[in-house]
């Protein structure tokens, strides 16, 4: 299986408000893809349905993403770094590893909550250093990715 990678993508374009006002944006999203023009081609097809008018690309960019939980209950996504000490067995020298992980959550308690219950079974300590509010708009996994994030959603439910 392919080793998916996560691009941000910066969109800008002329936004409608409720209140019927007209804004230009800038907005990020997230989408797994093969390469950079993978990654264009795919915010065509998942944008070009959902705005109205047209959408300039203002900039796309590798991003370091190990794992995405997603609970769809929130719309607000955590990025959530966690660094954690492995053996390394050339010098017997512990060896610090940092990985990035995407939670939608309602509050950074909250994100931090799910962190830790997402990664129980990963049978390692590991610490976490910041959990910041990410800008991110919506996630586009690609279609593999897709039926992984929908397969834990289903386990979540089944637990609660």
């Amino acid at each position: 299986r392919m080793i998916n990678t996560w691009f941000t993508v910066k969109v800008k374009y002329t936004k409608q408000f409720q209140n019927g006002t007209l804004k230009r944006v800038s907005e990020p999203y997230l989408l797994g893809a093969n390469s950079f023009t993978d990654a264009e081609a795919r915010i065509y097809e998942e944008l070009g349905t959902r705005i109205r008018g047209e959408f300039h690309i203002l900039g796309i960019s590798r991003t370091e993403i190990q794992d995405i939980f997603a609970y769809d209950d929130s719309g607000i996504w955590y990025k959530c770094k966690i660094s954690y000490l492995v053996e390394n067995d050339e010098n017997e020298k512990q060896k610090k590893i940092s990985q990035q992980f995407l939670v939608e959550a309602n509050s950074i308690k909250e994100a931090f909550d799910r962190l830790k219950e997402s990664l129980a079974s990963m049978g390692v300590d590991f610490e976490v250093p910041s959990i910041l509010q990410s800008p991110i708009i919506d996630i586009f996994p690609d279609d593999e990715t897709k039926s992984v994030i929908i397969e834990n959603e289903a386990n979540q439910i089944e637990h609660e």
